[in-house]
């Protein structure tokens, strides 16, 4: 695709949209906004200007110059992705929504909080918690902005119980790639009423629109959380248990599975402890309810089911303190190991899978002579697989000379999506395909749903200015 450059006349009509002090083009500055967290910074790819609308108004302003002169535009949240979403491979104009920052109303009544899409979620956490309620998601990094979360459907560790963000959008406004603005749901639980546009744009990833505001369900706070760490001799008994813990009447808020390894790491980082050391998989249940004894009533009924399942003790986590050390140390794995990774998957299979899935990532480990340190969320199935130009040894990380990494990388990463789609799994469960994920998508997908696809993001944007180069 052939776009027009950002020239001055362009630029001088971007300050009169968006103020002189919200348009971005000194060199040193656009750094920050030529990748997201992806580690392969390979891709990293400079905007010629970026723009910082306040308002709906001038985000629909700034698209409809873009779109009139055939210049992609790029929106970007907080860029905590990690598949290169936000990147602006054409140049062109990156839109950052960090302007659009406001939390418009908090309705108690409907329970429904009604926002921008440019709030961070540590400050929607802190003001509805404030107000009494609660959101049930928890996608991982609190830095990341309403608007990003809901572009890419984002999930987290409370999925097993509460959903994905979908579960929660009641509405969204969107600016269309011609400037115009739409209204998708609202405040309403049910609505039956044609195609379901609002569906359509969640996960889209700034494809089709940019998501400018969104209603937001909220609950009631938990009442009574507990933790409980189940260490296991092998990830095949650890993961066993899961199916069983689902059907025993308590559904558990979050199961995470994580392997040692990385815990010993993230320990040293935090200068925290894990309850325990022992076996070499450890489940980590996280249950609500609504009082203290019914919580540690399901904790033990779970504590049974582990221990039928060989687990080699049961560590409930009863008090905030002991929740918040356990809660941080799983919320800080990928960063006691992040310097040393190359590539970061996280793919879903079926939860009866990820026992054999986990096994034989473990064989392609031993037979490239690479460490592919994997946890992630045992209730959903959604596994995290970290390539890492590292090893390690007696609990540190010993860095790896590229030869003995690099050659072996691309292979590998095919290896893990091959045997993820063979087991009936997605290339992507809750980060995106982004800019470095669409090769795979037609392994995943037929040719006629590629074309599918392909229709509906010409319907939207014909001119293709809108994130161009992710997804298809």
């Amino acid at each position: 695709m052939k776009y027009n450059k950002v020239d001055n006349e362009i630029l001088e009509r971007l300050r009169i949209i968006c103020g002189t002090e919200n348009v971005i083009t000194d060199k040193e500055k656009l750094i920050d906004y030529s990748h997201d967290e992806y580690p392969r910074q390979e891709i990293k790819s400079y905007p010629e200007v970026v723009v910082k609308p306040r308002n709906e108004q001038e985000v629909a302003e700034v698209l409809k110059l873009a779109n009139e002169n055939l210049i992609p535009v790029t929106p970007r949240g907080a860029a905590t992705g990690l598949a290169g979403g936000c990147v602006p491979v054409y140049g062109g104009i990156v839109l950052s929504l960090e302007n659009m920052n406001r939390i418009i109303e908090i309705d108690k009544q409907n329970f429904v909080v009604v926002t921008e899409s440019g709030v961070p979620l540590m400050k929607f956490f802190k003001e509805i918690e404030q107000q009494g309620l609660f959101f049930p998601p928890h996608p991982g990094d609190e830095s990341a902005m309403i608007g990003g979360v809901i572009a890419t459907n984002a999930g987290g560790s409370r999925a097993v119980k509460y959903g994905v963000i979908r579960n929660f959008v009641r509405g969204i406004e969107v600016v269309l790639p011609n400037g115009n603005i739409i209204q998708c749901g609202g405040k309403l639980i049910k609505n039956s009423a044609g195609y379901s546009l609002l569906n359509l744009f969640i996960g889209s990833e700034g494809t089709l629109g940019v998501i400018t505001k969104a209603t937001i369900a909220v609950v009631p706070p938990l009442a009574s959380v507990v933790t409980l760490v189940v260490p296991f001799e092998n990830i095949d008994s650890a993961i066993n248990a899961v199916p069983e813990i689902l059907r025993s009447n308590v559904l558990p808020m979050a199961i995470e599975f994580v392997e040692l390894e990385p815990i010993i790491l993230t320990e040293k980082l935090l200068n925290k402890s894990w309850p325990t050391k022992q076996g070499s998989a450890h489940l980590m249940i996280i249950i609500d309810a609504q009082d203290k004894d019914t919580a540690l009533s399901f904790a033990e009924k779970v504590a049974e089911v582990c221990e039928k399942y060989n687990a080699m003790e049961v560590f409930i986590a009863d008090t905030t303190d002991k929740q918040q050390t356990i809660l941080e140390i799983r919320s800080h794995l990928y960063e006691s190991i992040k310097n040393f990774t190359v590539e970061i998957l996280d793919i879903a299979v079926p939860i009866a899978k990820i026992a054999e899935f986990v096994n034989n990532i473990h064989e392609i480990e031993k037979k490239y002579g690479i460490w592919l340190p994997t946890y992630g969320h045992a209730g959903d199935g959604n596994v995290h697989i970290h390539y890492m130009k590292g090893k390690f040894v007696n609990g540190e990380i010993i860095q790896l000379k590229e030869s003995e990494w690099q050659p072996k990388l691309e292979e590998v990463i095919d290896k893990i999506i091959d045997l993820g789609l063979q087991l009936g799994g997605s290339i992507t469960g809750e980060h995106g395909v982004g800019l470095v994920k669409k090769k795979y998508m037609g392994k995943m997908y037929s040719a006629e749903y590629l074309s599918l696809l392909k229709s509906i993001k010409n319907v939207f944007d014909p001119k293709n200015i809108l994130n161009p180069g992710k997804i298809i």
